[in-house]
């Protein structure tokens, strides 16, 4: 009966103090043998191993043998050893190279020219791309308030050049919807919420708006009054 006892007076003392209990305390727990149950249950004892789930990407179509933009075109390429192509490829590149060649992609679907690089569905095709690398980056670190806040800028921005073809040029916005796998929503109608204040408000500017009107009336009449007898004296004075 003395080991546990003295056992939970270990784990009482380590408690009050804000500590954790010393080394002996599992042997005064076991009654200081090293094959006790209870020891041998906490040291069995392992927590469970968090699998993170495999989330899809845009970048999975990319093959990783796919060469470099800067080198893909070189004459010499088809020279080069094995080793050197593989280093060269996208298996050894980062995620910012990898992003320009989805954004370069997703381009060519849009694009109007082969040097068409600054049109609107262009720009849209573009930040498509890093808008959903922002989206798979947020997915792994929710937390990460700079991305998220960079991903916000993008969705506005795209936003706008979206809101504007469709405006100008409706059948390039459509195409441009369609090609890239964007799904365009409406902006909500601007609705105000109806207080006393504001019908206050609005009560007095139709007020203060009224008798302005009925002054600049009066004062545009005064002078068109004034300029017509003026112009029939001049009339007058030449005959």
């Amino acid at each position: 009966m003395a080991a546990p006892r003295q056992a939970a007076a270990v784990m009482l003392g380590a408690v009050l103090r804000g500590t954790r209990p010393g080394p002996g305390w599992a042997a005064a727990l076991g009654g200081g043998l090293p094959g006790s149950p209870l020891v041998q249950a906490a040291r069995a004892y392992a927590r469970p191993v968090r699998r993170s789930r495999e989330l899809p990407s845009q970048l999975d179509d990319i093959p990783p043998t796919m060469l470099r933009k800067e080198y893909a075109s070189l004459p010499i390429i088809d020279k080069v050893d094995d080793v050197v192509k593989k280093i060269l490829s996208l298996e050894m590149a980062g995620q910012r190279e990898k992003v320009k060649i989805k954004m370069e992609q997703l381009a060519e679907k849009v694009r109007r020219a082969p040097n068409d690089n600054g049109s609107s569905e262009v720009q849209v095709a573009y930040l498509t791309a890093k808008i959903r690398s922002y989206q798979e980056h947020l997915q792994k670190h929710p937390k990460d308030a700079r991305n998220r806040r960079m991903m916000l800028m993008a969705i506005d921005q795209r936003k706008k050049i979206l809101k504007y073809l469709r405006r100008t040029r409706y059948d390039v916005f459509e195409n441009t919807c369609k090609q890239l796998d964007i799904e365009y929503t409406f902006p909500p109608p601007y609705c105000r919420k109806v207080t006393k204040l504001w019908l206050v408000k609005k009560a007095f500017c139709l007020q203060a708006l009224g008798k302005h009107c009925i002054r600049y009336n009066t004062h545009v009449t005064a002078v068109t009054e004034h300029a017509r007898s003026h112009a029939s004296n001049v009339a007058c004075d030449h005959k």
